[in-house]
């Protein structure tokens, strides 16, 4: 009886994912919807009534599960990287004179593909079960949301071809139809309506229930595989592979010359509209994947691919008045207050003016006609002003001296157009601290958002980031909607934040221009915060990737800032925070220690991120191209021109089984 049980659980299963991938991916449905439900329903209630049978690639689990109280950071085995981009032809045609000279006496065919604008993926299967799906983040590492991604249907819980292990890329995004529908639904909620699908994509997956998630009828595009034993040696060929699989990939075409992908971008440039879902660009990669290798990668993005953006939408309205918001480090940028006027599917009401220059420059005034659009398809700007329609009333605006928020005189750097608010206790600026200090990749502490924030500020409980930590459930009851039990929860959430190890403690203080990696590099280098304090500011620019803007930036702000040298005493030795690195992560001798690293060809026995790590924890640095500053190159299989390079320069070069043999030596192998 349960082996009948089984086997007609196993077949409804096939049945329905048939169906799902015939309705979603095929878009041609063989039954009606009644005969899905009916199939589904039965699926249902066979397994409500034998729990035990029912599999992880089950259609049930698409309907959404238990709410979740948190998303697990983890580490993308390879970064997830970004690509180069703009809106000139002639950026285009230099990206293609680079590729070619590069790759001298070979033919290079590339691959068009369309850019949808929605939210980057990575999915892992293991033997084609869909195993973690994890969001971008910051391309190291991002949010584990499996729960959530299994709620969208056109994202396989099991591949169509067996034995699978991979990570497949791509991108969510909603529907232009989905997302009218979602915003007409939020209206008549009197809730606040999302800007453009993108962001109601992104907000959608950082739900902490997925039954809500699986209400968004989000989609999923692939468009890049790694696989075990992979058998492709083009892109077009993955895309075909994703397709075989049960994905869906976007529209792409191959071109065999740069005119061919000139043409195919003026077309969709006048037809993009017409699109069931949002496009800002085009991608264009190279076909060959050993090309793509040997082109290999800056920093921050792959040298055989680019995106080719679309000019932005523009719109006509007029200018209502001119605000000054104040950002966490004390810039104060003016903001158009704007009649509102649909642009690219979205009511645009703020636009930035960036500064006061450029306010000066277009000669923007209240009350002015203005032609606005979206940069990038995201972030609205004033581009001109009517002339021909200024009130005769009209006059020139002059930007404040002072700031708005706290009455302090505004200050600007002879090298930069930002006026800024130098006072360390503003409450704008505060505000904006707090918000960044408690961020998920700062300190992350759970219940401490704006509106907490905002009181806090108010009603004096906080002047600088260190009062945090003076908190207590009698001062925090004050708070409108703060109970006991949340006000516990936020003290829990600080506690836990003291174990925070000290490159986020570094990064969430919120200096200028130290992000999170410039914060881990900065760490990984100097061990504590005493050593970094104690840099001189040659040493700080002799720092691996730390250039001369972010040296000056830290040598004028530890410790040289009176009220900050207070807030890191206080953060130091009353709240404990970490300020230098654990015993265990500090680096041991090794043959790495202190030398610059690339990693080039293919490694049987890890991957280039796997090396890369390794190679970190042993003291090195690693970088992705060859000059006259590397120490160090490891040379895998078909290591091409990089190899040349540094035999070229007489750079030491280690080959696989070497590299190994080292990196047992060390210990760490």
């Amino acid at each position: 009886m349960t082996q009948d049980i089984a086997q007609r659980i196993a077949a409804l299963v096939d049945e329905l994912e048939e169906h799902l991938y015939r309705y979603h991916v095929l878009d041609a449905p063989t039954i009606s919807d009644q005969e899905f439900d009916l199939l589904l329903a039965e699926l249902q209630a066979l397994e409500e009534a034998h729990p035990a049978l029912k599999r992880p690639d089950s259609p049930t689990q698409r309907v959404g599960g238990a709410p979740t109280s948190d998303f697990p950071t983890v580490r993308h085995a390879r970064p997830m990287l970004s690509l180069d981009n703009s809106y000139s032809r002639q950026d285009v045609e230099d990206f293609d004179r680079r590729v070619r000279q590069s790759l001298p006496d070979e033919a290079v065919e590339y691959v068009f593909e369309l850019k949808i604008d929605g939210v980057a993926l990575s999915l892992i299967y293991q033997d084609s079960l869909l195993v973690r799906a994890v969001t971008r983040g910051d391309g190291v590492q991002g949010d584990e949301i499996t729960a959530n991604a299994r709620t969208i249907p056109t994202i396989p819980l099991r591949l169509r071809q067996p034995g699978i292990n991979c990570e497949i890329r791509g991108e969510v995004y909603m529907e232009s139809s989905d997302f009218a529908q979602f915003n007409a639904q939020r209206a008549a909620d009197d809730e606040p309506l999302f800007a453009n699908p993108r962001n109601s994509t992104a907000g959608s997956l950082k739900l902490q229930d997925p039954n809500l998630v699986a209400k968004r009828n989000l989609r999923f595009f692939a468009y890049w595989i790694h696989a075990e034993d992979g058998s492709q040696t083009r892109h077009s060929e993955c895309l075909e592979t994703l397709r075989a699989w049960g994905l869906i990939v976007p529209e792409h075409q191959r071109c065999a010359s740069l005119a061919d992908v000139f043409d195919h971008y003026d077309r969709y440039a006048t037809t993009r509209a017409a699109l069931p879902y949002e496009i800002d660009g085009v991608v264009i990669k190279v076909d060959s994947l050993s090309q793509q290798e040997r082109l290999g990668y800056t920093a921050k993005s792959p040298r055989s691919a680019m995106a080719y953006k679309f000019p932005a939408y523009q719109a006509r309205t007029r200018l209502l008045d001119i605000h000054l918001q104040v950002g966490r480090t004390g810039a104060v940028t003016p903001v158009a207050f704007l009649e509102p006027v649909r642009l690219a599917g979205s009511t645009i009401a703020r636009a930035s003016l960036h500064n006061a220059d450029e306010i000066r420059r277009k000669d923007i005034r209240i009350g002015d006609t203005v032609l606005i659009e979206k940069g990038g398809d995201v972030i609205p700007k004033v581009v001109e002003v009517d002339p021909s329609e200024r009130p005769d009333d009209s006059v020139e605006y002059a930007f404040p001296n002072q700031c708005p928020s706290c009455k302090s005189p505004l200050t600007r750097d002879a090298e930069e157009a930002v006026a800024r608010c130098d006072n360390p206790i503003c409450p704008a600026q505060l505000r904006r601290r707090l918000e960044h200090f408690a961020s998920r990749n700062a300190m992350d502490i759970e219940g401490l958002g704006p509106a907490v924030v905002e009181q806090l500020v108010e009603q004096g409980l906080v002047k600088d980031l260190s009062d945090l930590y003076e908190l207590d459930v009698a001062s925090l009851g004050a708070l409108e909607r703060m109970g006991e039990k949340s006000a516990q929860n936020l003290l829990d959430g600080l506690a836990r934040s003291k174990e925070q190890s000290f490159d986020r403690v570094l990064f969430a203080l919120g200096i200028r221009h130290v992000g999170a990696t410039v914060a881990r590099t900065l760490t990984r280098t100097f061990g504590s915060l005493d050593a970094l304090c104690k840099a001189s500011i040659e040493e700080l620019e002799a720092t691996h990737e730390i250039g001369p803007t972010i040296a000056r930036s830290l040598y004028a702000s530890l410790p040289a800032l009176p009220a900050l040298d207070r807030v890191l005493y206080k953060l130091k030795n009353k709240a404990k925070l970490q300020f230098e690195m654990e015993a265990e992560e500090a680096a041991p001798p090794s043959p790495f220690s202190g030398k610059t690293v690339v990693i080039t060809g293919t490694l049987s026995g890890y991957s280039r991120d796997e090396a890369a790590a390794l190679i970190e924890r042993l003291g090195g640095k690693t970088t992705s191209s060859v000059s006259k500053k590397t120490d160090l190159l490891i040379a895998g299989e078909k290591a091409g021109s990089k190899l040349a390079k540094a035999q070229a320069l007489d750079v030491a070069v280690l080959d696989e089984a070497a590299f190994i043999a080292q990196l047992k030596e060390a210990g760490v192998a």
